[in-house]
């Protein structure tokens, strides 16, 4: 029983961040990107899910950090489906780099703990797993991604991953806005703070 569906407008913010009308142009640039082609390529083999549903699919995938075991069910498929869904639709709902950025453009940056098994890039952090400090830079106006850093280690903290990763370098000449944890980077606008002796921040 698929739970999820495109064809109920309510299930499209929650689970993939897009307003109906943004979900419905993703949708048709998907199916000018060949996503409407047949499930492995050979005629006959169809799809379970009509397109719609299927990039609801990647793009809860992508939004929740859902299992596909978890997200095969809500969409009435099994796990392996999910699997082939996002494997061949991924690529069609990247967007196309863009050559050149305005320099005035504002940056925002932060660094997520990914999980990972591969021990020689993780290291144990505060969430007292194996993982890895990634730096992701997005846009201040649209939100999107303008830039991804290097993996580090875990347990190093932002201050240091952010000019350890590289991406330090590839926002060079943009302003950037961070919070607290980017102290020791002269370039990276942060909130005041307040001052050690207790007194109120000046105006």
């Amino acid at each position: 029983m698929q739970v999820i569906t495109a064809a109920h407008s309510e299930w499209i913010f929650p689970f993939t961040g897009l307003q109906p009308a943004q979900f419905r142009k993703l949708v048709r640039l998907v199916a000018e990107r060949g996503g409407d082609g047949t499930a492995d390529g050979r005629p006959g083999r169809q799809w379970a899910l009509d397109l719609a549903d299927r990039v609801l699919l990647v793009a809860t995938y992508w939004r929740t950090n859902l299992t596909m075991r978890q997200i095969g069910p809500l969409f009435g498929v099994s796990h392996c489906a999910a699997h082939r869904v996002i494997d061949t639709l991924a690529p069609l709902l990247a967007l196309a780099p863009v050559r050149k950025r305005p320099v005035e453009q504002i940056a925002i940056v932060d660094g997520t703990l990914i999980p990972t098994r591969d021990h020689r890039l993780a290291a144990r952090s505060k969430n007292y797993r194996y993982s890895t400090n990634l730096q992701v830079a997005i846009d201040a106006n649209t939100r999107l991604v303008i830039a991804v850093g290097d993996p580090q280690p875990g347990n190093r903290n932002d201050t240091i991953v952010y000019r350890s990763s590289g991406i330090q370098e590839k926002l060079a000449g943009r302003p950037v806005m961070a919070d607290g944890g980017y102290r020791g980077n002269p370039e990276v606008i942060m909130p005041y703070r307040k001052p050690s002796d207790g007194s109120a921040l000046p105006d």
